[in-house]
């Protein structure tokens, strides 16, 4: 920004040049045609440097902007990610809570001597959904770092 700044502050300062040499050369008509001969020239550098700064300036700011594209997509997928894991951690907490539960009711019926196979079942039930739990939580993780991966992997390659 001090640049630009910068770059303002020159411009006004040849463009007071330039009228000052204009209203001098207005009384002199001999002066007036090497003095606008010099102030054309200065114009021209001018107008040279302020096209120069201009393509930096908008090189700088497709620059920026194809940055900001690419960190807000970023984001998007690791957000999504997050929810991702936070929703099959969830599903797990639950799970284990029913696992816990149903071993807990299969305990205290062995300990009766009653066996319950509707309590078998739910244990067994409960223990498959764990692991599918645990199988779905692995497979998020696995995604997560192939797509870390897969931007490297495209560099090299």
């Amino acid at each position: 920004m001090s640049e630009m700044t910068e770059l303002a502050r020159r411009l006004s300062a040849a463009l007071e040049r330039i009228g000052a040499g204009f209203e001098a050369a207005a009384g002199d008509p001999a002066a007036e045609s090497g003095n606008a001969t010099a102030l054309q020239e200065a114009l021209d550098a001018e107008r040279t440097t302020t096209a120069q700064l201009t393509e930096r300036v908008r090189a700088i700011k497709d620059k920026q902007e194809t940055m900001v594209g690419t960190l807000e997509a970023k984001v998007a997928r690791l957000t999504q990610q997050l929810d991702a894991a936070g929703a099959e951690l969830q599903r797990q907490k639950r799970l284990n809570a029913d696992l816990a539960d149903a071993n807990r009711a299969l305990s205290e019926a062995a300990s009766a001597g009653v066996a319950e196979p509707h309590l078998i079942n739910r244990s067994m039930q409960t223990e498959l959904e764990a692991l599918r739990a645990a199988r779905a939580a692995e497979v998020a993780e696995m995604e997560e770092i192939l797509s870390e991966l897969k931007p490297l992997i495209e560099e090299v390659a």
